[in-house]
């Protein structure tokens, strides 16, 4: 596997995880045991058992320090899903410190190639 593919599949697995917080974002909203609190807690334990091994799988190919680094990048995606499903603000201080991240993350990676 070539580093762009490992990137790309990187980024795609950290998306996945970032919806995991919009569904537990909707479950805490939702009366405890009813039935689309059940749904939700349903979902969420599913979502995180493929994203356990959707992470392994990746560690199969990718080193462990390169594959949390990106990590950062979930806060950006968790920043934008939770603003499209659930209308919050999007600071200017959040865009600053997101950028940092992405900022680091891209140097990083450059370093690594």
């Amino acid at each position: 596997m070539n580093k762009t593919v490992q990137y790309i599949s990187l980024v795609l697995v950290y998306l996945f995880y970032a919806g995991i917080s919009v569904i537990m974002k909707y479950t805490g909203l939702q009366q405890p045991l009813t039935i689309e609190w059940c749904v939700g807690f349903v979902l969420l334990v599913a979502t995180l058992g493929v994203y356990a091994i959707a992470w392994q799988q990746i560690l199969k190919h990718i080193e462990l320090g390169v594959a949390y680094m990106f990590k950062g990048l979930s806060l950006f995606f968790i920043m934008v899903l939770l603003a499209i499903c659930y209308g919050e603000p999007i600071t200017p201080i959040k865009l600053v410190a997101t950028g940092i991240i992405m900022v680091g993350v891209t140097l990083y990676a450059k370093s690594n190639e």
